[in-house]
């Protein structure tokens, strides 16, 4: 084995790194921890330490002071927990002269395919001059694993599929300070392709039918390998015709209860507390994510319904029945992605007055941002309780702006305790803090 990993350890030396388009993630290292990289599968983030790597070779970091392994190697599919400091031992019988002497930066991708990695982590750290990088599928990585066994020693970043600046960054259009008319137009029609395509790297130039296929398979992968291998998911199928109802209901209500007794109706003998395993799974894996009611109290918060949604609205138009979901439903997905990129703090409202809300994002700055979303207000009535909603829900909160996001209106609405801002899709995105 030691012979393979070193291989392993040559190969990627030869390689020219394929960095594809800077991502607007700006990870800093910090002396001491770990530098974790989590994210749902196929968002970037091999890539991501490829930038990471290349700017590091263009500091001046020599290209064997670089260990790279990834974990999804299949010559690597029979290690183990305990074979792993073979990895430390393959690169200093390549580099002995550089043990202890200068340091390594050691790039582990997708580590959470061994079983016990962190002690590993945890040791490399402390007995060798290096720095760490790692990536992984699970949101697990984030909280459990990374919490309980690095005790402290790790620092964990979120990456996402394209944002829709990194889109038209990917584009080569620009969209950096006032727009012209031109640059405004182009920006539009750089929108309704990312409308279209959603934000996976990898299906951002294809065509529909290869981009639904493609899409269908990532919904395959993450179901089997980081939910039902990964758990050892004893009702698959159950797990499976959950996740396909929860994805045909983006952007809807739903309660455990409800859900459960759905798959009941389908012959599953799935109990509530497995479906309330897989829904946190779905979140664990950063596919499906679970969206509670803005309460004070938490009792109330985790019993009222809740709502769901989706890493990616165009995945969700590859993979729906197309039966439930509709484009208001999308575009709601669409800005509950926008936020989740900057905030992991995100509820729906109620008003008083029974009225909804789609969003409250409490930001990092402790400030508070109330978004609506409304394909359409050209019909008076929608106008009217949109308006209603948005304005009963700043007076309870003590805001004084709210934001109605739609496909393509405009306009400032002065309301009693301040105004709402209804601005079209592509101008939200582009508006929101990195």
């Amino acid at each position: 084995m030691i012979e393979t990993i070193k291989s392993i350890i040559l190969d990627f030396q030869e390689i020219s790194l394929e960095t594809g388009v800077p991502r607007r993630l700006q990870v800093e290292a910090v002396p001491g921890k770990a530098t974790v990289c989590i994210g749902v599968r196929r968002s970037g983030k091999s890539t991501y330490l490829f930038q990471v790597i290349a700017r590091l070779l263009d500091e001046g970091v020599s290209r064997e002071n670089i260990l790279y392994v990834n974990f999804f190697d299949d010559r690597l599919h029979n290690l183990k927990q305990e074979g792993l400091s073979l990895i430390s031992e393959a690169y200093y019988s390549l580099y002995p002269e550089k043990k202890n002497a200068e340091t390594v930066y050691c790039f582990f991708d997708e580590i959470q395919a061994v079983e016990g990695w962190e002690p590993f982590v945890d040791r490399l750290m402390r007995t060798e001059q290096c720095e760490v990088f790692l990536t992984g599928s699970s949101a697990q990585m984030l909280s459990k694993e990374i919490a309980t066994q690095m005790r402290g020693r790790a620092l964990s970043w979120e990456l996402f599929p394209f944002s829709f600046r990194e889109y038209l960054d990917y584009k080569g259009t620009e969209s950096a300070g006032p727009l012209s008319t031109k640059k405004r137009l182009l920006v539009q029609k750089v929108f309704d392709r990312y409308w279209e395509t959603g934000g996976f790297p990898e299906v951002a130039g294809l065509d529909r039918h290869l981009r639904t296929r493609i899409h269908q398979e990532y919904f395959r992968a993450v179901l089997f390998r980081d939910l039902i291998e990964r758990h050892d998911v004893s009702h698959p199928r159950a797990l499976t015709d959950l996740a396909h109802r929860l994805v045909d209901n983006t952007a809807s209500l739903y309660s455990v209860n409800s859900l459960t007794g759905y798959l009941k109706s389908l012959g599953h003998k799935a109990p509530k507390s497995a479906v309330s395993d897989y829904l946190e799974w779905f979140e664990d894996a950063y596919f499906l994510f679970t969206v509670r009611i803005f309460d004070a109290s938490l009792a109330r918060s985790k019993t009222n319904p809740k709502k769901i949604y989706c890493v990616d609205h165009a995945l969700v138009t590859s993979v729906a029945s197309g039966i439930l979901v509709n484009s208001g439903h999308l575009l709601e997905n669409l800005v509950f992605t926008a936020l989740r990129r900057i905030s992991p703090d995100i509820y729906y409202c109620k008003t008083k007055g029974g009225l909804e809300v789609d969003f409250v994002a409490q930001l990092r700055d402790c400030t508070r941002l109330l978004v609506q979303v409304c394909e359409s207000m050209a019909e008076p009535q929608t106008r009217k309780r949109e308006v209603a909603a948005l304005s009963e829900a700043m007076a309870e909160l003590g805001l004084e702006s709210g934001t109605i996001v739609t496909r393509n209106q405009e306009e400032e609405i002065q309301v009693a305790c301040g105004k709402i801002q209804v601005v079209s899709a592509w101008r939200f995105l582009l508006n929101l803090p990195e």
